[in-house]
């Protein structure tokens, strides 16, 4: 009792630590996580420190400023015993050479001329750097020049097209003025070009943006009307010149020419703008007029579609190059299973300052490091390996990770236990969470443990809860961050949180640290709780003796989605494969878990030395490679690298997360042909899923046939 009653003090103070281990030795694992998630190690005032530092200027992928942060990110790392170095690729990006965008608003009316700058506001700090913000453009976005009538797309998606075709609105040869919000703006100029577009504006309505013209940054936290939302357009994930390897120094790249014709850059030019440059265009629309729906806000114009009888002069020149991209790699070795990783992972690399996106988890990441240093310092070792990957070109297509994830793709296969992905780690007050379904109970138990920052008589699962039997858990078979590479194609178990779900300023040059401060948190409790979060998950994948995953989970999800697809197309074809694997999976999800309750029974009546460690290993090793077994080598159709058979991005919005999402790209195509042909094929795509599935169960079991 005497024991257990200093272990707990221990977890309030630090003082004596040292000298009282030296009369205890060895306390549980389970104290020092504990101490993980005290207030003595938790500082909010160096979360606000670093995340200063990482936004005092602008830091695009591939710049100097960039790697001005990597430098501090190690320097950082190291000085919390963390073990780093960087790890440097050569990849293609591209930066805005000139682009130019004006308006004729009828015939005989003298041009516009935008001027396509974000405003500096009174008083600002960063007035300094502004001219150090990049110009707005569109990551790897075509060179080009057209002239052509304006027509509305709403949303820029499939279903808005169609919209427009039963409207009797011709798109082909016109430029297409869209909204951002729904979908990725890259498959906002796909789409645009697939009905026949030469070119595409997106641009940021103040209805979804602007807080209805109240509370505008920097007075609020709404986006100012010259805000500007930048980003990439590509379509895929890594360098697109090394499709499917690591650009690492000499390596062989296909080049420019080979990439457009490939299909995953636009083949037309593009540009972002304002919302208040995007307003004047609309009033230059004629025709019939938009839905409701596609309607902006109240005191602004009537929305209509076109064609014309504006007319836009788009210009834009992209300067292609090979540039350096820096990853930031930090090792604490495990010490009973070295050979056993898990990863935590976030990207630096921002379009602007990036306080939000992505450095409020760059400094999340740093405090997770800040407190298992301390932790090192009290006696502390993980059983495994624990890896901290700070990515550099996330923002234009996932390319740092990719190239790291496919430079080390064999040893991480076989070595990997989970990756834990902070993008944006605060943006705003809700908590939410996506995961692969076998972490979704470990997910719930570490939001148990934190405060809700937001408020301290509940846990941030009480609110994530709200009055639901269970949170929500998202999914992760969007391409909208870091995880991708290790789920959709090598098959790890992932998790991605955040505070915030989107926030006005995105990719805008006021996301910045001021906005942060007064708005998105302004005593960076949030960043706090989700570096307590992000550590705790890290500290059980690291340290329990067996991993903390639930594949029934699994089961039930694919159960879910199972039914959803059989009411969409029952009549068309069986899905009873997949039932049958999905039974196979329960079977063998429920033999491990009994195994695992035998093994937990077994070691409380004997010490943990003696448990057996070949056995522990064999079933971790069988939950570890199951999710690789959801993998397939040949991959999506027509996206092979994208090897996951039950989460991959929606074909026509990299963002949308899809379950089965060859079945659904085969569904899409039969729908529009409606032959024999067409459903033989989905019905090859159940099939599909089903042996990948029956691959799992078998993984699991540990049993050959």
């Amino acid at each position: 009792m005497f024991k257990a009653a200093i272990y707990a003090f221990l977890t309030l103070t630090t003082s004596f630590t040292s000298s009282f281990f030296f009369f205890f030795p060895n306390p549980p694992k389970s104290h020092y996580h504990s101490l993980f998630l005290s207030a003595s190690l938790s500082d909010n005032a160096s979360i606000s420190h670093n995340l200063y530092m990482l936004t005092r200027r602008p830091h695009v992928a591939g710049t100097e400023a960039n790697a001005e942060t990597a430098d501090y990110v190690l320097t950082t790392l190291t000085s919390h015993k963390v073990n780093s170095h960087i790890v440097s690729y050569d990849v293609a990006l591209t930066y805005p050479a000139s682009r130019s965008l004006t308006l004729t608003p009828a015939p005989g009316h003298p041009p516009i001329a935008f001027d396509l700058s974000q405003a500096i506001y009174d008083n600002d700090p960063y007035a300094d750097v502004a001219d150090q913000v990049m110009p707005t453009f569109h990551g790897f976005g075509k060179s080009g020049t057209v002239s052509a009538p304006v027509t509305y797309a709403n949303y820029g998606r499939v279903e808005d097209f169609l919209t427009l075709k039963e409207m009797g609105v011709e798109v082909n040869g016109t430029i297409v003025l869209a909204k951002y919000g729904k979908i990725y703006r890259g498959d906002i100029v796909d789409n645009s070009y697939a009905e026949g577009a030469v070119g595409t504006i997106i641009y940021t309505d103040r209805k979804d943006y602007g807080g209805g013209g109240k509370g505008l940054f920097p007075d609020g936290r709404w986006m100012p009307p010259t805000g500007v939302q930048v980003g990439s357009v590509y379509s895929e994930a890594g360098d697109p010149t090394t499709p499917g390897w690591p650009s690492s120094e000499g390596c062989e790249r296909i080049d420019y020419e080979e990439v457009e014709k490939s299909g995953v850059v636009p083949m037309i030019p593009s540009l972002p703008v304002s919302g208040e440059d995007g307003e004047v265009i609309v009033r230059s629309i004629g025709g019939k007029v938009a839905n409701g729906d596609w309607q902006g806000s109240e005191d602004g114009p009537v929305y209509r579609v076109g064609p014309g009888p504006g007319v836009l002069n788009l210009s834009y020149t992209a300067t292609k190059a090979i540039a350096a991209i820096h990853n930031v790699i930090g090792v604490i070795e495990g010490a009973e299973e070295p050979d056993r990783f898990v990863l935590l992972g976030n990207h630096r690399d921002a379009w602007t300052f990036g306080a939000a996106d992505p450095n409020s988890g760059t400094a999340a990441l740093l405090e997770v490091a800040q407190r298992l240093g301390k932790l090192q310092k009290e006696g502390w070792k993980p059983r495994r390996t624990i890896i901290f990957c700070n990515w550099d070109a996330e923002e234009y297509g996932l390319i740092g990770s990719t190239e790291w994830v496919e430079d080390n793709r064999e040893i991480l296969k076989s070595k990997a236990v989970a990756y834990l992905n902070v993008d944006i780690a605060v943006c705003d007050k809700d908590y939410s969470a996506s995961a692969t379904p076998q972490l979704d109970e470990l997910l719930k138990e570490a939001a148990k443990q934190v405060q809700d920052p937001n408020n301290a008589s509940r846990s941030v699962y009480d609110s994530w809860t709200g009055s639901g039997a269970s949170p929500p858990i998202g999914r992760l078979g969007g391409g909208g961050s870091d995880y991708a590479a290790f789920v959709q194609h090598i098959g790890v178990a992932a998790v991605d949180m955040s505070f915030g779900d989107g926030y006005p300023l995105y990719h805008s040059m006021y996301d910045d640290f001021i906005w942060m401060e007064k708005f998105g948190d302004p005593m960076f409790h949030r960043h706090v709780a989700v570096a307590s979060i992000w550590g705790y998950l890290a500290l059980q994948l690291a340290d329990k003796e067996i991993l903390p995953f639930n594949y029934l989970n699994y089961a039930e999800e694919l159960q879910k989605s199972t039914i959803e697809l059989e009411d969409e197309v029952s009549n068309k074809i069986t899905v009873h494969p997949l039932l049958n694997s999905i039974n196979k999976l329960t079977k063998a999800a429920t033999k491990v878990n009994n195994e695992i309750k035998a093994i937990e029974e077994t070691s409380k009546f004997t010490s943990a030395k003696k448990t057996d460690f070949a056995r522990v290993r064999e079933i971790n090793d069988r939950l570890m490679m199951a999710e690789r077994a959801f993998t397939d080598s040949e991959g999506l159709p027509g996206r092979q690298w994208y090897k996951h058979l039950v989460y991959g991005p929606a074909k026509h919005n990299d963002y949308g997360s899809k379950s089965f999402p060859a079945v659904d790209d085969a569904i899409e195509e039969a729908k529009k042909l409606n032959t024999a042909e067409s459903w033989k094929s989905v019905q090859h795509q159940v099939w599909r899923v089903s042996r990948a599935i029956n691959q799992v169960a078998k993984v699991l079991s540990g049993e050959l046939t």
